[in-house]
This record gives C-alpha cells, sequence and structure tokens, in this order.
C-alpha cells in the first residue's frame, strides 16, 4: 500500500544522512562526514562498513542488485546492474558487497563518447564513489552515484568537471571570505532547476515517428487554437494530468527529490515541475533522475512525456531555468544583501564577481546549453535571446551607478556610496520585477539563468558558471590580500568592475529587435545563434587558459568535449533530416497523391452528372496539391544529396557547418511545403495525427 505521509515517504529510498546517522557507529560516520563536508580522503575500513550497512538497508528495501550510476556525455545517464549474491561453500549463495565494490567500478569505456580520448580497442574504464551524494534505490537496484574516467585519468563524464568546479569556487570564495573576517568551513553552490516538459496521449504519440525518432515533429500544421488564449498557463490542471503529477510527486519524494511546485505551462499540453534548492553536485543527479521518472510514470498513465527543447512549432518550447546560488555552510548565502554596511560590501563584490564573469565568459555560458534543440528555442519569444546578458533591476542598478559614478543614490536616504562606512545603506532583496526576457537574471538572493534547454544537464552551464566566478575571485583575492588600505581598494576594486563591465547589464526587452542591434554593434556582446556558431568557443585561449587553471578540464578534455558536442549537434540534425525524407517519401506523397486521385475521380463524376458543375473546390485545390507534390519532390531530392554530402565529410567542424547552412535551410522548406498540403488534404487521407490531436490529446 502507497505510504501517503510525506515525512514517512520522503526520502525512504535514498541512504541519506539519516539513515547513516542511525545504522553506522560514531566513528564511521563522523569519519564519513569529514569526507563529504571536508573533502577528506575516504579510510578504506570506513568504506568496508559503510558498503556493509549500505547492503543490509537496500536489501530490507527489496533491493537484489547494485550499480555504479554515473552521467556519460550522451547527455543521459548509465547503469550496470550486478547481484549481491556470491556462492557459498554449501552450494548456496550469500549477499555480500564490499568497500572495494562501493568505491570503484569498472564499465566499459570504449562505448561511450570520448572525443578521441580513448580508442574503441582501449575499453577499460572505471566509476568511482561521489559520496556527496546519497545512495538511492530504483527498480529494486541500489544506485551508488559516481564519477567516471578513462584508463588513464581523463574525465568521461559531466560529474567530474561538476565537482572540480566546486572545488575552485569554493578555494577562492574562502580566500575573500578570510578578508572580511567571515568563518566558513566551505562554501558551495546550490541550484534549483524549473522543468518544463509537454505530455501528449501515448497512442497519438506512437503513431508519430517523428516524435518517436527525434522528440520534435518535423511537420505538423498549426491548429485553428493553440497559446493565443493564455487560458493554459495557471490554468486548473486537467484529471488525468494531476494523477500523473501526484504519482510523479510520490516517486520523486521516495528518491529524496524536493519537487515543490508545479502548474500548467503557457503552451497547450505544458506543465512545469520545480523543486527546492540543493547542492549543485545532488541537484544534478536529482534533476537526471526527475527525467527519468518524468518519463516513466507518464507511461504508466498512458502518456507520453517529451522533453524535447521544441516539440511543436509555433507554441512555445520548453526550458529549464538554473537558479544559481553560493553559500557558506554556516548559513549565509552571499547574494544575499546585508545586515551590516560590511555584510553589504561582501554581497557587492560576490555580485561584481558574477558579473564579470558573465561578462568575460559569455561565450562559455551560451555553449554550455547549446544543443540542436535548443537551437530552434533560444530568441523565439518565448524564450532569452541567445545574447547574454544580465538583469538587476532597479534598485540594484541605481545602486551600482552610484558607486560607478561617486554621487549619491537616490534610496531611502540620499549617501554618497562608499564601501565599507556607515554611509551605505541597507537594502533589501525583492524590491524590483522580474524580467521573463533576460537570460540572467538577479531574482533577489540568486541568479536565474534561463537559457538552458528542458533535455539539458544542469551540469554543464554550473561547471562553466562555477569555474568563471572562481576566476574572477581568484582575481579579487590576489589583489586585496596585497592591499595596504582595504576599504578603499575594495571600493576602487568594485567601482573598477561595474565600470569594466557595465555593457553586459541590461534591464530592457531581451526580444526586441533594438536590443539585438545594439548589444552586438554597440556594446560588442557575442551573439552566438547556433550549436555551430557557439561550441567551437570552448577552445579559445582564454577559455582553455581558466578552466584549465582551475583544474576543471584537461586540454585534451576541453578538445574532446569540444568534438562530442558537436558530434552530438551533426547526428541529432542528420537523423531528423533521414526521418523527414522516410516520412516524406513513405507517407506524405503517397497520401497527397491518393488524395488527388480521390479529387480527380470526383471531378470527373460530377462532370459526367452536367457539364455545368464548375468543380471550383476541386479543380484549385488538385492545382495547388499538384504544384506542392512538385515542390516536396523537389525539396525532398535537395534534403536527399545534402544527407549523401554530409555523410561525406568527416572533419566535424565542417560538418556542424554544412548542417547549420545547408541542411537546416532544406528541412525548412521542406516543412513549409508539407505543411500547407496538409492543410488542403482531408483529415481522413493524412497519415498522421495533426497537432490539435496532439496538442489536446490529454483531457
Amino acid at each position: 500500500m502507497e505510504k501517503t505521509n510525506i515525512p514517512e515517504l520522503f526520502g525512504s529510498l535514498v541512504f541519506d544522512d539519516r539513515v547513516m546517522r542511525a545504522r553506522l557507529s560514531d566513528d564511521v560516520y563522523a569519519s564519513l562526514k569529514k569526507t563529504i563536508d571536508e573533502n577528506e580522503k575516504l579510510d578504506e575500513k570506513v568504506a568496508d562498513a559503510v558498503a556493509e550497512e549500505m547492503k543490509n538497508w537496500a536489501i530490507e528495501n527489496g533491493a537484489t542488485h547494485f550499480t555504479h550510476w554515473f552521467q556519460p556525455l550522451t547527455g543521459v545517464t548509465a547503469e550496470k546492474h550486478d547481484s549481491f549474491i556470491s556462492p557459498s561453500p554449501d552450494g548456496g549463495v550469500l549477499m555480500e558487497f564490499s568497500g572495494k565494490e562501493l568505491i570503484k567500478g569498472e564499465p566499459d569505456a570504449s562505448s561511450f563518447p570520448s572525443g578521441g580520448l580513448r580508442a574503441t580497442f582501449e575499453a577499460r574504464g572505471y566509476t568511482a564513489w561521489d559520496p556527496t551524494s546519497y545512495a538511492f534505490i530504483k527498480d529494486k537496484t541500489l544506485c551508488i552515484p559516481t564519477a567516471f574516467c578513462s584508463y588513464s585519468g581523463e574525465a568521461l563524464d559531466k560529474k567530474t568537471p561538476l565537482l572540480r568546479s566546486m572545488q575552485a569556487i569554493n578555494k577562492q570564495a574562502k580566500r575573500i571570505l578570510k578578508l572580511f573576517g567571515t568563518d566558513a568551513n566551505y562554501v558551495r553552490t546550490s541550484v534549483g532547476p524549473e522543468q518544463e516538459y509537454f505530455l501528449v496521449d501515448k497512442e497519438v504519440f506512437n503513431k508519430r515517428p517523428d516524435l518517436k525518432y527525434t522528440g520534435r515533429t518535423l511537420f505538423g500544421a498549426m491548429p485553428p487554437k493553440g497559446q493565443e488564449m493564455d487560458d493554459h498557463y495557471f490554468g486548473v490542471i486537467k484529471p488525468r494530468v494531476q494523477e500523473y503529477m501526484s504519482d510523479l510527486n510520490q516517486e520523486l519524494w521516495k528518491l529524496g527529490i524536493l519537487a515543490k511546485t508545479e502548474h500548467n505551462e503557457v503552451a497547450p499540453a505544458q506543465h512545469e515541475l520545480a523543486p527546492i534548492y540543493s547542492t549543485t553536485n545532488v541537484a544534478t543527479d536529482a534533476n537526471q533522475l526527475t527525467m527519468e521518472i518524468m518519463k516513466k510514470v507518464a507511461s504508466r498513465h498512458g502518456m507520453e512525456c517529451l522533453l524535447h527543447e521544441k516539440p511543436f512549432a509555433g507554441v512555445n518550447g520548453s526550458g529549464k531555468h538554473n537558479n544559481w546560488s553560493i553559500g557558506t555552510d554556516t548559513g549565509i548565502n552571499l547574494l544575499s544583501p546585508g545586515k551590516t554596511p560590511y555584510e553589504n560590501a561582501q554581497f557587492l563584490l560576490f555580485l561584481c564577481a558574477v558579473i564579470q564573469a558573465v561578462d568575460d565568459y559569455q561565450d562559455l555560458l551560451r555553449l554550455s546549453v547549446a544543443t540542436a534543440g535548443n537551437d530552434h528555442r533560444l530568441g523565439a519569444n518565448e524564450a532569452p535571446p541567445a545574447i547574454i546578458s544580465i538583469f538587476l533591476g532597479d534598485e540594484l542598478t541605481a545602486i551600482l551607478d552610484a558607486i560607478r559614478n561617486d554621487t549619491p543614490y537616490e534610496g531611502t536616504e540620499k549617501v554618497v556610496m562608499k564601501l565599507g562606512v556607515s554611509s551605505l545603506p541597507r537594502f533589501s532583496r525583492d524590491t524590483t520585477d522580474r524580467n521573463r526576457t533576460s537570460p540572467f537574471a538577479f531574482t533577489g538572493n540568486k541568479f536565474e539563468f534561463r537559457s538552458l534547454g528542458s533535455s539539458n544537464s544542469i551540469a554543464c552551464c554550473n561547471i562553466m558558471l562555477n569555474a568563471a566566478v572562481a576566476e574572477s575571485l581568484r582575481q579579487y583575492a590576489d589583489e586585496l590580500e596585497k592591499s595596504a588600505n582595504f576599504e578603499e581598494d575594495l571600493h576602487a576594486l568594485i567601482k573598477r568592475v561595474i565600470t569594466d563591465h557595465q555593457r553586459i547589464l541590461f534591464d530592457g526587452n531581451g526580444y526586441g529587435d533594438e536590443w539585438v542591434k545594439e548589444a552586438t554593434e554597440v556594446r560588442g556582446l557575442s551573439n552566438l545563434k547556433t550549436t555551430a556558431d557557439a561550441m567551437p568557443h570552448l577552445l579559445d585561449a582564454k577559455n582553455k587558459e581558466m578552466l584549465m587553471a582551475h583544474k576543471v578540464f584537461t586540454e585534451a578534455e576541453l578538445e574532446s568535449r569540444c568534438e562530442i558536442m558537436l558530434e552530438n549537434y551533426v547526428k541529432q540534425v542528420n537523423i531528423e533530416g533521414l526521418t523527414m525524407v522516410d516520412m516524406v517519401r513513405k507517407n506524405y506523397l503517397p497520401a497527397i497523391e491518393r488524395y488527388l486521385f480521390r479529387l480527380a475521380e470526383t471531378t470527373s463524376l460530377m462532370r459526367q452528372v452536367s457539364d455545368k458543375v464548375k468543380c471550383n473546390y476541386e479543380v484549385s485545390t488538385m492545382e495547388r496539391l499538384s504544384e506542392l507534390t512538385d515542390h516536396i519532390l523537389d525539396s525532398v531530392k535537395d534534403l536527399e544529396e545534402a544527407l549523401k554530402t554530409f555523410k561525406g565529410l568527416s572533419d566535424v567542424f565542417k560538418s556542424s557547418e554544412f548542417v547549420r547552412d545547408e541542411m537546416l535551410p532544406k528541412m525548412d522548406t521542406l516543412r513549409s511545403y508539407v505543411d500547407e498540403a496538409e492543410m488542403l488534404t482531408s483529415q481522413k487521407d493524412w497519415p498522421f495525427p495533426s497537432y490539435g490531436q496532439l496538442l489536446f490529446s490529454v483531457n
């Protein structure tokens, strides 16, 4: 029977701190906590003790197998299951699990994307336990969150660089806090990723090859009603969807995932789930699990959960808003204004670190969210543009302007802004409106990075954000640690940063054409519209130097990731192109031909009755459909030629440019003709469910 007591249900399938405190000895628990909180090396005897209790707990909760659960560069998770059984001398079995098995696994590393780091015949890879992320039970299997690396030590996953970036920002932030006399054992970033998704009926979904193969509709004319009435956003949740959400919450809560908010989103059939904040690597694990479970639960309810960034043209796509903050183990949010002038000076310095980081490394942030799917969404009217900028709001903007210009701050009291002295006023956190058009907005005590696509791993953007902010903090610490007059030099530093990075601050309408012109032509901001434009910047000298200096990536890891992400991009578009050809050749052209035959047959019969019958509808429809058939045939031939050319390209950079410049425009042209033909062909003859049937399939 399903538990309904939420505190009892929550985390019931997680080997969390409550379980460890209850089951481990005091010494083992204390040693493990030091490893988790202070990055102390894990003692092997402690690992054996933890493994024994973890196994016993898992078996008590119905688990029969264990797996090292990791996040390779495929964008999804991976797992290989081993049972707990070992043979006993009497012919039976023992249930065993050692510290060695807990700490290390050896999956095949040659079958995952490596970008040239591993040859096909070099198969050995390792997974290493991440004790900072709790083990959990899924489908009767104990899942142990791990990092994944090659035999020679290169990171082959998304978790390892994320953990490295968290170490980097911890190191540099503690240097800054020491200058302010702020005590902290460690500094960690936290994330709360809002997750948007679509739900469609599974029976209707199964009739659309494009959705099954690519996650998005490659063809489809808009129905008479879309999102124009704004009646779906925050509307009453349909009973079938509510049942799904309730079931989803139960499954997520069992796994200790802090699912908090649920509502209808703007587009028909679109919804959102938002969790409470957690430490960045834990939040990353939780979001990967969330996406997996959303799809499983949807299937259980006869639905399909779509996580593609733009499954339907003409209505809003789905994003994932990455709410990012930074704080200490003592509970101080470093992006929250304080109660004293000194606390506010500290807040302003960390604020400046983010501003500088986003300006200096806007290309890294953009490429961290670049995928074939997200390229269709960024810059559309429901998503921030591909141009990265920061929204601060009226009060913070006024304060920074006052500091930059050494002018009185027109706030609650008129004072000249001098940091570290009593004239620095207090200011609150939520005194400004939100800006939904901004890709990177300050929202009180955190920044909301809105450019992520719904299927993105949040690891990528947080790696870049953590590393870039760590670099800003390093520069500040290097300067201020040598200071003879801390308050004066602090004020000068903050004033200089605000002045030098003013161009990245923009509080206006990010959707407007005038902003694109101002951003690129006046401010000199980058506008990297596609993955092919953005991804090569990973290998820019300044980016490589920074990421390697903070030991987030090695040079080989950077080169491999650039190749892997571009390969993912071109492979995805290639699959879409092949799917379009397949659907047009096998379904759309034959369907239009059948309808034309019926129209011709009807016209002939009608005219046999009377030569005065004009048959205007039949004739005009046949004429246009015949023209469209010719256009469709020519367009599909053009796309087939492009696919052949693509197949012959071996350089991934040239391939990505060819996809951007040649294949995608040809795909758009082909779609436009097919979509027009859909509007002229009877529903009976059309081979696939329409947009209306898909978007309004869940009642």
